[in-house]
């Protein structure tokens, strides 16, 4: 099975001004995102539709595509960049998040050997409240039952397992990932503004496998600083 990790970035962002530029220990975030997939051994795509984006990464061994900027998501993205390449297996790598392990690379894409869609998430009790921290329920299987900004599942004592954050890397089947981006956005999609819920939706499963290693997506000057700290001890 051919295998690819495909980065979808884009320039503009709502909360944090030209989002992949922003420098983590003098390096730009989405430099980090790319040297991390780089070093998991697989085929990189960056999918960006900026020169300046594309300009602090050219000299990685990777492929770019320049995507069109209305694009409405980064599976919108990672599809546009992958028409003209062969590829089984992909890996939709978040431009925003700069911790790669090649373990959970490795984990994802053989998760799909079974399953059409899987990604992963984290025992992390500090995000339960936040509605910027997307939580994960699963059932039996660790298949998804329901992805949600609200705290959920109501934690009535505690668990070894709940809550967990959802983090925002996917791996498809190819054809899975075409189905996905043709398909209308969805009631649920629409409300929670999460589009895995389209796939739920539509009765697709997701395996959901759960990682001990540390991840941190930027979406804020917070968050920057954060992964700042953290990200020392990754290197």
């Amino acid at each position: 099975m051919k295998q690819v990790i495909v980065i979808p970035s884009r320039l503009s962002s709502t909360r944090l001004r030209e989002k992949p530029l922003q420098l983590i220990k003098g390096k730009p975030l989405i430099r980090w995102v790319v040297e991390g997939c780089v070093k998991t051994g697989k085929e990189v795509v960056l999918a960006t539709d900026s020169e300046r984006i594309a300009k602090v990464v050219q000299d990685l061994p990777i492929r770019i595509v320049f995507t069109p900027s209305e694009l409405p998501s980064g599976s919108d993205r990672v599809a546009y960049a992958i028409k003209d390449i062969e590829a089984d297996y992909v890996i939709n790598y978040q431009g925003d998040e700069p911790f790669v392990y090649k373990d959970d690379v490795e984990s994802l894409l053989s998760a799909l050997d079974e399953y059409p869609v899987a990604t992963l998430a984290i025992h992390d009790p500090d995000s339960y409240t936040s509605p910027s921290c997307v939580k994960v329920v699963l059932d039996e299987n660790q298949r998804a039952l329901y992805f949600s900004r609200s705290p959920i599942p109501y934690m009535k004592g505690n668990s070894s397992i709940y809550p967990l954050k959802h983090v925002g890397i996917y791996a498809f089947r190819r054809e899975v990932l075409m189905d996905f981006v043709n398909w209308k956005p969805s009631t649920l999609e629409r409300l929670e503004s999460l589009e895995q819920l389209r796939l739920l939706e539509k009765g697709v499963d997701i395996k959901v496998l759960l990682s001990s290693n540390y991840y941190h997506g930027v979406d804020t000057e917070e968050d920057l600083k954060l992964v700042e700290e953290k990200i020392t001890f990754y290197l």
